[in-house]
């Protein structure tokens, strides 16, 4: 028979696996960086861990999570909590583990995209040199079906433009509040302070290479079919006709997607309670 003495120390020793289970979580680094040469400097990025990452060898799938204008790669850590939602996710079973990495679009210049004049590659410094960077230096699965984009607001446009852009590199996109860009040829370019540099022709191809509802409209149905899309945005946000117009878009090309309009406006707490879904969304992608 287990002796008394027997009996506490093996309860102690599963009372301490057990805490230390439930007590688990991942681990952000937020002041990472990288040597750009089509940027001509530093660029920083944040980077989410999941939970298991130091405890185990296996390789992970990752989601490229991009923030808004006026925010950096900080952003989705500090207002978004990333960690902390990630982390329930996970535990409650609803998220597989992955690893989330948040770019710095936010320096120098603002943007996701490479500018009309091509002075700042911004969107060939995400494809050329920071995923083949992190997909090296992390325990990253490579391969379309383990990858994936979202974001919110002007992160939200980029998460449509790299999606639509490369298909063949992500599982699912999910737009947040997504900016899609101007509505029109003309909107955009009475925006455009320069834009008596550029001819009528540049400017139309720039937009039409830039608008989510001119590459949905125009792309292949089969390569935007192979993507798993997840739109969501609030009743109240002032983007809400650009995201109800690509809704409205894939419905006509018989594009499944999802889309969900919720109460609220453009946000942190509207985003905050996205996340959750976003990272089961992403998941189930991983899982096909």
């Amino acid at each position: 028979m287990m002796t008394l003495t027997k009996t506490i120390f093996l309860h102690l020793f599963l009372v301490f696996i057990t805490q230390n289970i439930f007590a688990q979580s991942g681990k952000v680094f937020d002041n990472l960086s990288l040597d750009s040469k089509i940027l001509q400097g530093e660029r920083k990025y944040a980077i989410y861990l999941p939970p298991d990452y130091e405890s185990s060898e296996r390789s992970y799938p990752v989601l490229y999570l991009l923030h808004g204008a006026g925010d950096d790669h900080t952003g989705w850590i500090q207002f978004g909590e990333v960690q902390h939602i990630s982390d329930q996710a996970i535990k409650a079973g609803k998220a597989t583990p992955m690893i989330i990495v948040m770019p710095d679009a936010n320096t120098g210049k603002r943007g996701y995209f490479n500018q009309i004049d091509g002075d700042w590659n911004y969107e060939d410094f995400i494809f050329e040199e920071l995923i083949p960077h992190v997909e090296e230096k992390y325990r990253i699965k490579k391969e379309k079906r383990y990858r994936a984009v979202a974001g919110l607001s002007m992160g939200g446009g980029g998460s449509f433009m790299y999606a639509l852009h490369h298909p063949e590199l992500f599982a699912a996109a999910a737009p947040l509040s997504a900016y899609i860009g101007p509505l029109s040829i003309e909107q955009m370019i009475s925006r455009m302070n320069d834009s008596e540099d550029h001819s009528e022709t540049e400017l139309k191809a720039y937009f039409e290479k830039h608008n989510a509802l001119s590459l949905i409209e125009n792309m292949d149905k089969k390569s935007l079919q192979s993507i798993k899309w997840y739109i969501d945005c609030g009743d109240d946000d002032f983007l809400y006709e650009g995201n109800s117009l690509v809704h409205i878009a894939m419905r006509k090309k018989e594009i499944p997607h999802e889309f969900r309009i919720r109460n609220g406006g453009h946000t942190w707490t509207y985003w905050r309670e996205s996340l959750p879904s976003v990272l089961e969304f992403v998941s189930r992608s991983f899982h096909q």
